[in-house]
């Protein structure tokens, strides 16, 4: 059995998260986008300098990144912040993809919302997940989440296809 520890990330913890989010950008979207754009895509977000400056610049609007390990070793990343006073998002949650289905995403999205909703005050949680992205839709719609509203993904134009499906839930 593998022993699974979630806790906040350390700077010397980048390194493998970004490897984390390298692996899930391909695994998730490698049959939705194009080659190209998901490689702009991780160039964009994910090198390892951006993801240490994230893991040590912490506020109301970026709370770091959450971390689930499996006998040492990360297997998943989270991350968000608060968009207003009660309302908070995970910008960011990913899973090696051999690890899913093991109940590790959602210990670590439960560990994150008890981080919004008493740390920060959050009552309702929202999250954006890629229209087409078949392995997060039913993820988050299982654990609660309800479709609110279609947009433009974060970053992107109308010509990248990007389109991001809003959804919320109460964390009251």
């Amino acid at each position: 059995m593998n022993t699974i520890t979630i806790r906040r990330a350390a700077r010397n913890d980048a390194a493998a998260i970004t490897d984390i989010l390298i692996t899930s950008q391909w695994f998730t979207y490698d049959k939705l986008y194009s080659k190209d754009y998901i490689t702009k895509l991780i160039d964009q977000y994910y090198s390892v300098q951006r993801i240490e400056q994230e893991i040590v610049s912490i506020n109301e609007q970026w709370h770091g990144y959450f971390i689930a390990e499996s006998n040492g070793k990360i297997v998943g990343a989270i991350g968000g912040g608060m968009t207003s006073k009660t309302a908070g998002e995970v910008y960011v949650f990913y899973l090696d993809p051999l690890m899913r289905g093991m109940g590790i995403g959602t210990r670590l999205l439960d560990f994150f919302t008890k981080i919004q909703k008493y740390t920060y005050g959050a009552n309702e949680q929202w999250v954006s997940v890629a229209k087409g992205n078949h392995y997060g839709i039913p993820f988050y719609e299982a654990r609660g989440f309800i479709f609110q509203h279609e947009e433009l993904a974060y970053g992107t134009s109308k010509e990248d296809q990007d389109i991001s499906l809003k959804y919320k839930r109460d964390i009251t």
